[in-house]
């Protein structure tokens, strides 16, 4: 049985499945990424919620586990050479589990290697960009009513990644072509996110992106990501 005392976060949410990787998360784009490659690795795993109605993000016990307490965070208990490792940053965790299974990246080293530019392209634009859009156009519009340049600007990039990604996706089923990667687990939570969290799929011309769309709602289909999406589950 895993050791966890030198981990202060199982004070607060305690592990009854001790060897299984312990998730620390919510259903947010960001969150359901690590949940979905769980399930879709078949991976042993027992969900915490972290609840950001209550600040559970920002606890002392979380944050000795992600010192910028932001969701997801993972305890492995069998991590490298058995020992338990604790992660946080979506994009690490999915490219730790890629890597610890062998599955959800390509054979090939290059695909490997094109696989991670894709999910960094998720990291260092999507998901900032797209995260910035919808708090000026939903959640802060009120603050913004008399400023429209805040949510234009998230606005435009947010539609000029679509437009990289419709690329992309042109004559693909995946972003890596007939692979189901960490790149797609990484990214289309967040398409997805901001017509159904944001409401923004007309502000962002989804129409005008084909590719993405039919591409979404391909990965939508999956078993395993229906069952990650709703992952944990809210209270």
């Amino acid at each position: 049985m895993a050791d966890f005392s030198s981990f202060p976060i199982t004070t607060r949410w305690p592990a009854t499945r001790p060897d299984a990787i312990q998730l620390y998360s919510l259903p947010t784009p960001n969150g359901v990424k690590v949940s979905i490659a769980l399930e879709e690795l078949g991976l042993d795993y027992e969900p915490h919620l972290v609840s950001f109605g209550t600040n559970d993000q920002k606890s002392s016990e979380f944050l000795s586990l992600n010192p910028n307490g932001r969701i997801p965070a993972i305890i492995d208990p069998n991590g490298p050479e058995g020992k338990p490792i604790g992660l946080f940053e979506s994009g690490a965790i999915l490219i730790y589990l890629a890597e610890k299974t062998g599955k959800l990246f390509p054979a090939s080293a290059a695909g490997r290697y094109e696989t991670l530019a894709w999910v960094m392209f998720q990291m260092g634009g999507v998901g900032p960009m797209f995260g910035q859009f919808g708090h000026f156009y939903k959640f802060a519009a009120d603050k913004v009513a008399n400023n429209s340049y805040p949510m234009e600007r998230y606005r435009d990039e947010s539609k000029r990644l679509l437009s990289v990604l419709e690329a992309r996706l042109e004559g693909r089923q995946w972003l890596m072509g007939d692979d189901y990667t960490i790149a797609d687990i990484s990214t289309f939570p967040w398409i997805d996110g901001a017509r159904k969290f944001y409401g923004g799929d007309q502000v962002l011309d989804y129409a005008s992106f084909p590719n993405v769309v039919a591409w979404v709602d391909r990965a939508l289909q999956r078993p395993a990501v229906q069952k990650g999406m709703e992952i944990p589950k809210r209270d």
